[in-house]
């Protein structure tokens, strides 16, 4: 008999649902296919502008995405891709924004990484540097002045962003106005090249959170089943108006910044030590090791999203890109472009 809660690794308080994580994985598996193919794509000159992966992060990304309702807020970042697909965000919309289609979310009017639906709570990113968790607090804010008290927001960041001047305004602010919002730092070690060590002198990134006045915890962020319980149980509080919840993942991104950067700057003791595992690998040794999800299972999931992406790239590229003689260049919430399915 499959048992219906896994038994969770260190000293979490709620188990997590094998449903929920077998979800996630799925989620990792598809990004991780759907990374590799638009890496491919950057490298043969289909991709105009940068390509950012996701690799070595997909199982905090997922854990965020699953962790929400649909009538929440995301506001993911450029290594998100997991959380994005977990949260509602379809194949088709990733793969026509990065090929430029005008029937994408942005209308192939925008770089790759600024894709969104704000009225479906996915918020398109406008920096990494701290910048989105303000505008997820002005959405948590103005839900809660119309009334709406059970929504919950996550915004997620690198460990370069807590040492801007938006980290602290914004999170001083949530904190504040005890906002529901959950606060998942994904501390890869590098703010691109510089290390943890030039960046911060507090032991842990979690050091930060009582001075604001905010619950926090620290999680490994290569094991899906530590971030589903971590990030699962700062959502339930932070919906029962416990305030702002910051979470830091200590992982390492197995890849450079973008496919632009060969990442040569990192220390090879990080890539050989546990914290450079491969959090998807990691999942699959797992879910094999608990009987949740045997090999065959697992080889056919990653062959149903290898499908689902070849599919999606051989759509979009017979799409067309904006025309820039006959494009109405105005914002897309004005006039004629304000399709509620678009924006």
């Amino acid at each position: 008999m499959v048992p219906s809660e896994i038994d969770r690794e260190g000293d979490l308080e709620s188990p997590v649902s094998r449903d929920l994580c077998l979800r996630a994985f799925r989620w990792m598996i598809l990004a991780r296919v759907l990374d590799d193919k638009l890496a491919s794509l950057y490298r043969g000159g289909k991709i105009h502008g940068g390509v950012f992966l996701g690799r070595g992060q997909e199982a905090l990304s997922a854990a965020a995405g699953v962790s929400l309702r649909r009538s929440d807020v995301f506001a993911p970042l450029i290594r998100d891709l997991a959380g994005r697909l977990g949260f509602g965000e379809t194949v088709l919309d990733v793969v026509r924004t990065y090929l430029g289609s005008a029937l994408g979310p942005m209308r192939g009017r925008d770089g790759n990484v600024h894709r969104g639906r704000p009225r479906q709570g996915l918020l398109p990113m406008i920096s990494h540097l701290g910048a989105m968790i303000s505008v997820a607090n002005g959405i948590l804010l103005a839900r809660r002045l119309k009334g709406v008290t059970d929504s919950v927001g996550i915004a997620s960041i690198g460990d370069g962003a807590t040492s801007t001047g938006s980290f602290h305004e914004a999170l001083n602010q949530a904190a504040v106005e005890r906002l529901p919002l959950v606060l998942v730092v994904a501390n890869n070690q590098y703010a691109y090249s510089t290390g943890n060590e030039r960046q911060f002198a507090c032991r842990a990134l979690i050091d930060r959170a009582p001075g604001y006045g905010v619950e926090g915890c620290t999680v490994d962020g290569t094991s899906l089943v530590e971030c589903l319980s971590a990030i699962g149980q700062a959502v339930a509080r932070a919906r029962e108006g416990r305030g702002p919840q910051m979470i830091e993942a200590r992982l390492l991104r197995l890849c450079g910044h973008g496919e632009h950067d060969d990442a040569g700057y990192v220390n090879a003791e990080l890539k050989a030590g546990a914290i450079g595992r491969d959090c998807l690998k990691l999942a699959e040794e797992f879910l094999r090791g608990r009987n949740l999800a045997s090999p065959q299972q697992i080889g056919q999931w990653r062959r149903e999203a290898q499908a689902t992406v070849e599919q999606a790239v051989a759509q979009v590229q017979r799409e067309p890109g904006p025309d820039p003689y006959a494009e109405e260049w105005c914002a897309l919430s004005g006039r004629k472009l304000a399709d509620p399915a678009q924006v």
